[in-house]
């Protein structure tokens, strides 16, 4: 039998972490970046929403991609986020966008490929673990980003964060690059799924229905990272005390998600994981909206990361189970839908940047409202 090989799942999770950490390098520094740069605090807000903007137009064709070119699609991704990051040093909000810009393209064909790497280089037995560590390894990039927002909450010391970015990215690309020098070993990597891949995918009742669900979650988490820092400052958060509570609370959803969908997948609990997970945000984001304070920030936001992150490994192991070959074009349907979700709500909450309490009421009702699909697919899974 043929060993798993975990060498390019490593590789791999580099780049996915800095796919995150150029996305959300300026998530818990808003309002000092918007200082510096000498614009709006929801300008710095699209320097993250033009991701999941892109990710809905580009997610499908990017899974696509990689279900004919795997290894090919996946090395450009790479090399575009390391681009991107480079593209940001030049240090104006021109440069930032642009540089944004060529990174969030690159993001589908990383981010798909979280299904198609670990059934190319992985046994059946070890790829629910392997995609739960791709996908915690994605959340890991949010903490770097959050410890360099936190370490360098100043104006004049953001250019080192964008040196520091530039350079685990291009790091994570050569080490991918050298990863997959050999072929794949559990499917040939010469199998191309005709263009039936999308028909296929789509024709499961289920793979629809976690779509629409993906968006109740994507967006919840989206908006948060995006405006956590402005919607706390008014309950007296601090900057660097906002990037520290995002820290943590990407750190659990790291925590989670090595652990709470291995457990899952093997006690086929993905219904309920997804329903406690949406009812604890709903809570959580109540609580923010009637009590907030550093206090109910550090608690209400850890618990949303670590029991709402491990929700999208959850979801894809499912996808890589259900779409066998189309693996690649079924998780671009669950991470458009997760984006378009993002990018809506988000959006809607950037509308509400300066009212925290009805921007946290409307985070927690969004939660609430997708308990019962989460509960229903009890009967699918």
């Amino acid at each position: 039998m043929l060993r798993s090989r975990w060498t390019p799942i490593v590789a791999y999770s580099l780049v996915g972490a800095a796919t995150q950490l150029v996305w959300l390098n300026f998530a818990g520094v808003t309002t000092v970046a918007a200082d510096r740069y000498d614009v709006s605090e929801n300008a710095i807000g699209w320097l993250a929403q033009v991701f999941p903007l892109l990710y809905v137009v580009l997610a499908i064709p990017a899974g696509l991609l990689l279900d004919r070119w795997f290894r090919a699609s996946l090395l450009v991704g790479a090399l575009l986020t390391a681009v991107g990051a480079l593209i940001r040093l030049g240090d104006t909000y021109t440069w930032l966008l642009a540089g944004q810009i060529v990174a969030s393209v690159a993001q589908p064909l990383v981010l798909n490929a979280v299904t198609g790497i670990t059934g190319r280089y992985l046994r059946v037995r070890d790829r629910p673990t392997g995609i739960a560590v791709g996908t915690a390894s994605i959340f890991a990039g949010m903490v770097i980003a959050f410890v360099l927002s936190a370490i360098f909450a100043s104006g004049n010391q953001l250019p080192v964060v964008l040196v520091v970015s530039a350079v685990f990215s291009v790091v994570a690309a050569v080490a991918l690059l050298l990863a997959l020098r050999l072929p794949a070993d559990h499917k040939p990597a010469t199998t191309r799924p005709d263009r039936n891949a999308l028909r296929t995918a789509w024709s499961d009742p289920l793979i629809r229905r976690l779509c629409v669900l993906a968006m109740f979650p994507f967006g919840v988490f989206v908006a948060m990272t995006t405006f956590a820092q402005p919607l706390l400052e008014p309950a007296g958060v601090s900057a660097s005390t906002a990037s520290t509570i995002l820290l943590v609370n990407v750190v659990a959803g790291v925590l989670g998600s090595a652990t709470i969908p291995i457990w899952v997948s093997r006690h086929n609990a993905a219904s309920a994981q997804l329903a406690l997970s949406l009812t604890a945000t709903a809570v959580a984001c109540v609580l923010l909206a009637v009590a907030p304070s550093t206090l109910v920030a550090y608690l209400a936001i850890t618990t949303i990361g670590l029991l709402l992150l491990p929700a999208l490994p959850v979801v894809l192991e499912v996808v890589e189970r259900r779409t066998g070959e189309a693996e690649g074009t079924g998780a671009g349907l669950i991470w458009m839908s997760g984006n378009l979700g993002g990018l809506l709500v988000a959006t809607a909450v950037g509308l509400l940047v300066n009212h925290p309490t009805p921007a946290f009421f409307v985070l927690a009702a969004i939660a609430l409202i997708a308990v019962p699909g989460a509960r229903a697919l009890r009967h699918t899974l």
